[in-house]
């Protein structure tokens, strides 16, 4: 007969058809399901890896209240870290000379903010490009990028003392909270260096010195030495 087997056939194609359908969406399905299972056991690791960045972020950036000691004419450390050189120095921008340096090294485990050595008002201040040696070397302290802070303290009134705030190899970034005229008192918050980096602290050549070389020292708290 004519046309006879037609039907079946357009069936057995139209089931063929959704067959093939069907076997591809449940390989998308599949395929879609391991997509998502990978996703999320991904997604576990890099929040597990989140969750320690923001908790080490969170340490880091740690900002204690420093215990200022109110003894007259002293001078208290910057920074929060370990005394590695004192010694003489010229420093010609703002004490105009030879002075006596007290160099501070601080870790990626120390607190990186920084404290005002002395009251009075800030009145020299210079940023500086420079490399990014490591903040272990001494000579980083000269090649580096930095800030120069110069204070003119008010106990005794008028004694020039300044820092330095050296950035390091991993330390890129000096975020000053002050500027020239700015009045601080001692212990105030004055800066962040991010990461491990150098503090200097410059005198003037009559200051007493009441730290010893290897000593650990805390920002706004510990007394570097006491000015005459």
């Amino acid at each position: 007969m004519v046309n006879s087997g037609k039907a079946r056939k357009s069936a057995f194609k139209m089931i063929l058809v959704t067959l093939i359908a069907l076997l591809v969406l449940l390989a998308a399905a599949l395929l879609g399901w391991l997509i998502t299972t990978a996703i999320v056991a991904v997604w576990g690791i890099f929040l597990a890896v989140w969750i320690v960045f923001a908790l080490f972020t969170l340490y880091f950036f740690r900002d204690p209240n420093a215990r200022v000691p109110s003894d007259k004419n002293v001078v208290v450390s910057p920074g929060h870290g370990k005394v590695d050189a004192i010694g003489m120095t010229s420093e010609p921008a703002f004490l105009g000379g030879e002075c006596q340096r007290i160099s501070i090294f601080l870790s990626v485990l120390n607190v990186h903010v920084q404290n005002a050595p002395v009251g009075g008002r800030v009145k020299h201040f210079k940023y500086t490009e420079g490399q990014f040696l490591n903040a272990l070397k001494a000579e980083s302290a000269t090649h580096n990028e930095n800030v120069l802070i110069g204070f003119e303290t008010s106990e005794p009134a008028g004694t020039k003392v300044g820092i330095r705030l050296i950035a390091g190899l991993i330390a890129r970034r000096i975020v000053p909270w002050v500027e020239n005229g700015t009045e601080v008192h001692r212990g105030d918050r004055i800066s962040l260096i991010q990461f491990g980096s150098r503090v200097d602290v410059y005198l003037p050549r009559s200051a007493e010195i009441k730290i010893k070389l290897g000593d650990r020292v805390v920002g706004g708290e510990t007394i570097l030495a006491v000015l005459a």
